[in-house]
């Protein structure tokens, strides 16, 4: 907790670190982990309780001793602990890392918070939903307004399903495996004991345990990574084009979890689970729109691709050359690229974005997002579609792909490029995903959400070149 608020560190993988330096494996580990990121993604919510029983604010609070309290309110109102367990245990916590005064500080205001559930809590210390229907919902289930506002909008503005997307947004995510087809398979992940995954065939759920003590996660033969990012990246390759389909690239590669899927398909040819020798069918295109290949009709891919995966960051592009096997890995800025326009059948561009859509699994980071930062982000944005665009032959490809469901990210910035441009059309990217058989949305982009299918929100527009 103090190392997320001073030195800016990401839950997600510092406590992995701790566990280890720590030696903490099995129910200890996963209840260091509850109260961690449990904490974390209830602090708005919490903070508001704190206030309510306290004599000063929560900013006007030891920091060390506000996390503290924090996390004693977690155990409180979020977990099985007994309360005589949660406030002894965060009163003896208080004395040894702040002080006996400041003990006696969070042992009053941890017995006020005990006397109410959050469900009884939340009347008291959130907005009225009749008067103030964002407000009551940014404080009931702990996301900054602006975001409140923002998945909102994204989900069309009903209020019931904004209010079950940000509770799907604060359950603990499970914990999804992918196999990297020719290196592992799912049939060894649930041999190590992972369980069958909902949608994607290379995908497999782990319960509990270390996922890196499965062997073919500690060989990089696998990883983890979420469902939608899974599908995702084989949408892209069940597109079909015309003529040569044998080179691919990744946009923006770090830190290489598409990469290494789309890498491992390029290599092996098993494209959403079809034979190498029998072509993908080709879905029907969205209304209005040809199947943009002319001559003969589209081809679909047939194995012996080749990735180019490309990364600004030095420090990221390591971690892609980890997770690849044949692809070629180079760092260079996405929006003035070195290679020649025009080169490449297939493009992912999984664009930098506010990350919205992962909010489950990176507690900490609605309350470090900024709306200020979306100018800057979206001109980027709008920058690497059009590189993506330009790098792509026509009858090409290109995947615009971001974890955020933020309509200024998507849409928006689908929908500007694709204006400024007479020789893009949008296919209706439902019809690559025949996994997911409802809640994709209207297209023709598809949606995959937390509350709908389990997985992390995520956007996919697909992008055919004339």
């Amino acid at each position: 907790m103090r190392a997320v608020d001073e030195r800016d560190a990401y839950a997600n993988l510092l406590m992995p670190a701790l566990l280890r330096e720590r030696r903490l494996s099995g129910r200890d580990a996963g209840l260091a982990t509850e109260l961690a990121y449990g904490t974390l993604r209830g602090l708005g919510t919490y903070d508001e309780i704190i206030a309510a029983c306290s004599d000063r604010a929560p900013e006007q609070v030891d920091p060390p001793l506000l996390d503290a309290v924090r996390l004693g309110v977690h155990q409180l109102l979020r977990t099985r602990v007994p309360p005589h367990a949660a406030v002894g245990t965060t009163v003896d916590l208080v004395r040894l890392r702040v002080g006996i005064g400041a003990s006696k500080y969070a042992n009053a205001v941890l017995r006020k918070v005990s006397t109410r559930s959050l469900e009884q809590w939340i009347p008291i210390v959130a907005p009225d939903p009749a008067d103030d229907p964002v407000g009551h919902l940014a404080v009931a289930h702990s996301h900054p307004r602006w975001i409140v506002d923002a998945l909102r909008d994204a989900v069309g503005g009903d209020f019931d399903e904004t209010a079950a997307l940000l509770a799907a947004d604060n359950e603990r995510p499970r914990v999804t495996l992918v196999s990297r087809p020719g290196r592992s398979s799912t049939e060894e992940l649930l041999a190590a004991g992972a369980e069958p995954a909902r949608y994607s065939r290379y995908a497999a759920y782990l319960s509990e345990g270390d996922p890196g003590s499965i062997l073919a996660v500690a060989e990089s033969r696998a990883a983890v990574q979420d469902e939608a990012s899974q599908l995702v990246a084989l949408a892209l390759t069940r597109v079909p084009v015309r003529g040569a389909d044998s080179r691919w690239l990744d946009l923006c590669a770090g830190p290489g979890g598409k990469a290494g899927l789309l890498d491992a398909l390029a290599s092996d040819g098993d494209v959403a689970g079809l034979p190498a020798t029998s072509p993908a069918p080709a879905p029907s295109p969205a209304p209005g729109a040809g199947d943009g290949t002319g001559g003969d009709g589209p081809v679909a891919f047939g194995g012996g691709a080749h990735l180019l995966a490309n990364e600004l960051q030095y420090h990221r592009a390591r971690l892609v050359r980890q997770t690849t096997r044949r692809a070629a890995v180079v760092t260079a800025d996405g929006t003035r690229p070195a290679w020649r326009p025009g080169v490449f059948d297939r493009v992912m561009l999984d664009a930098p974005c506010t990350g919205l859509g992962a909010l489950r699994r990176r507690p900490e980071a609605r309350w470090r997002r900024d709306p200020r930062s979306l100018p800057e982000l979206t001109a980027l944005q709008r920058g690497l579609l059009t590189s993506a665009l330009e790098a792509v032959r026509p009858g090409g490809v290109v995947a615009y792909v971001t974890c955020s469901p933020h309509l200024a990210e998507t849409v928006a910035v689908v929908g500007d490029v694709l204006r400024r441009r007479d020789d893009v059309e949008a296919l209706d990217a439902r019809a690559y995903l025949p996994e997911v058989t409802e809640g994709l949305g209207e297209g023709p982009y598809a949606r995959l959400w937390p509350h709908r299918h389990g997985t992390d929100a995520m956007f996919l527009a697909l992008l055919r070149r004339h």
